[in-house]
């Protein structure tokens, strides 16, 4: 993968001043070792208030998402890896909240997934149900080393063949192993945010959107956009990742994500700022 992959530096700068929305994952790329620093999250609001729609596309639960919407200078937030968007409607003063499938499939498939988790836990020594499970809607999170000691990759491997024997989809992310009923992934979500919220087709105009991720549960969107962007620590994965970003950054995480806003900012003209969306 690591010859694969290009240097950010190498971006043209005519691609990227046709930039209108940044999309990006949250662990290990917003944030530095679980921490979102200050130059990350002023980096998140140079972008927006340049005139950029800007979007978190995340694993994370239900719970952290409403807080996303209403707390961050974004736009909106994908989370549980596709089962939702949320925004804030700062005009009505309301979270907005569009959820792929309905109250009643969310519950059942909540209850199935008890089992899967009671088998894991059980099976895989060394696992821990994540700590944000309990505001999830959609999906099981299995920790192998946010808050454990990091589970050896035979044991991810198992973790995610006991989900596909049970018919779940399985990601996984830098620190969780994600499973759901179901075959949404971040793409598809974010499509449909975009067509909902912003009237965009995202077909149509992916040139004009940039993704950046670090894990194998970002593939989907690596693959999609041409301009994909895997903050330096993509590289750990190597043949985990199912498709590798187009570029990558020289920073690791949060940096690396400064790094990139760093780089949109300097290509949007000074007349330009705050005039997009």
């Amino acid at each position: 993968m690591a010859d694969a992959l290009r240097p950010l530096a190498s971006v043209p700068a005519a691609a990227l001043a046709r930039v209108r929305g940044v999309f990006a994952d949250i662990d290990d790329t917003l944030t530095t070792d679980g921490k979102l620093t200050a130059a990350a999250y002023a980096a998140m609001e140079a972008l927006r208030a340049s005139g950029l729609v800007v979007v978190p596309i995340t694993g994370r639960p239900a719970g952290w998402c409403d807080h996303i919407a209403r707390m961050w200078p974004v736009d909106g937030v994908v989370g549980e890896n596709g089962a939702f968007w949320f925004a804030h409607d700062d005009a009505k003063r309301k979270l907005v909240k569009r959820f792929l499938d309905d109250d009643a499939t969310r519950a059942t498939n909540r209850a199935r997934l008890v089992a899967v988790r009671d088998r894991i836990l059980a099976e895989v020594p060394g696992t821990a149900l994540a700590s944000d499970q309990l505001y999830r809607e959609a999906d099981l999170a299995i920790d192998f080393c946010e808050d454990v000691p990091r589970l050896p990759d035979a044991a991810i491997d198992r973790v995610v063949a006991i989900m596909g024997e049970a018919g779940m989809t399985a990601k996984i992310s830098s620190i969780h192993v994600n499973g759901w009923f179901g075959r949404y992934d971040k793409l598809g979500m974010t499509r449909t945010l975009m067509q909902e919220r912003f009237g965009i087709d995202l077909d149509a105009r992916r040139s004009e959107f940039m993704f950046v991720g670090d894990s194998p549960n970002d593939a989907p969107m690596f693959r999609y956009f041409p301009l994909s962007v895997g903050v330096a620590n993509v590289r750990q994965f190597g043949a985990r990742l199912e498709h590798p970003p187009a570029y990558v950054t020289e920073g690791t995480s949060g940096a690396g994500f400064v790094e990139l806003a760093g780089r949109l900012l300097a290509s949007r003209p000074a007349d330009r700022h705050g005039q997009d969306q």
